[in-house]
Formats: C-alpha cells, structure tokens, sequence
C-alpha cells in the first residue's frame, strides 16, 4: 500500500501530544469580536483537545497512523 499524503490543510490546525491525544484551536475568534464577551474572546484563544470521535479521522489526514 502506498504512503499516505499529508493533507495540508490539516498539518496547519492540529497537533499531537505526547500521548497521542489531537489538540485544536476554537473556532469563532476570527471576527465580529466586538459583540462576544471579553472572557468569551479569553476561552476561545486557548486550545482544546479535539473529541475522540474524530481523532482517527484526523490522525488519518496528518499521516500518523
């Protein structure tokens, strides 16, 4: 089977800990800031770590599996 290709897109927004869990940043902290709250704006600048349903589907596209 060939090597699989690492989607781009993905490199760009996820990162594996050392324990193998996907961390991701909040979506909605891009614009139209004026109107979220000041601790909202705070939370959404920190990371998380991604749902364990979609950690195989993300691995996958970053090649690590």
């Amino acid at each position: 089977m060939p090597k699989l290709k690492t989607n781009s897109g993905a490199k760009k927004r996820f990162v594996l800990t050392g324990t193998g869990k996907v961390k991701r940043r909040h979506a909605y902290k891009s614009h139209i800031l004026t109107k979220k709250t000041t601790k909202r704006k705070r939370n959404l600048g920190k990371t998380a770590i991604m749902d364990k349903c979609d950690v195989a589907r993300v691995k996958e596209m970053i090649a690590v599996i």
